[in-house]
């Protein structure tokens, strides 16, 4: 999840206290007559001075009053981890992929994981990747715990602004599997990847 804080934003001559939001690869604030998105790959120039973070974008310049939080804001802005970084991938996982259509992020797995199934569910996955386009699909969240090891995630990968696939009804299903989501993630510019997890209380003893 990202960091938020209570601060004054100024923009375009206007000011306005409220909350900054720092998501993984957007800065955004809402307060008063000033509300904005600024995803990092639009991002000029940004600093912070005197504890006042500068971010300038199309042209434009917005700055918070952040503090001490200000430098951390910044370097995060201008060295966003990656995607793998987000998700927490180690090179000892096994992971299977199913309804994953992004080549890409699964190149990306493949070189950094022990071993990949696509298509298929492997027995004590440390990651399943399922990718779902409508409620339907989500049924299946029970049968696929049952191949994560004890400490094992699901990420549930949906197509952003879809609304016959909501996030309410990625929760909905996750908890009705048993599951407790812990973690939101933008994993691309299209999709979002929700991670859940066995509760610790109804993990087997080893």
């Amino acid at each position: 999840m990202g960091a938020e804080a209570n601060c004054t934003a100024t923009f375009k001559g206007k000011s306005a206290a409220g909350k900054a939001r720092l998501e993984t690869d957007v800065l955004q604030f809402r307060g008063g007559d000033v509300k904005l998105s600024i995803p990092f790959k639009e991002v000029e120039k940004v600093g912070a001075c005197k504890g006042v973070l500068s971010v300038t974008f199309g042209g434009d310049t917005a700055a918070f009053d952040l503090g001490a939080a200000s430098i951390k804001w910044a370097d995060k802005i201008r060295n966003p981890p990656t995607r793998l970084a987000k998700i927490g991938v180690k090179p000892t996982w096994r992971v299977s992929a199913l309804g994953i259509d992004d080549v890409t992020f699964l190149a990306e797995i493949e070189s950094a994981v022990a071993r990949l199934s696509i298509g298929r569910t492997m027995k004590n996955s440390d990651a399943i990747f399922y990718g779902v386009t409508k409620e339907a699909q989500l049924s299946r969240l029970a049968k696929l715990k049952q191949s994560l090891t004890p400490d094992g995630a699901l990420w549930i990968v949906r197509p952003k602004g879809r609304p016959e696939i909501s996030e309410r009804a990625v929760m909905d299903a996750g908890k009705a599997a048993g599951l407790v989501d812990v973690k939101v993630v933008s994993l691309s510019a299209t999709h979002t990847a929700e991670k859940f997890v066995i509760p610790v209380r109804d993990r087997p003893k080893r």
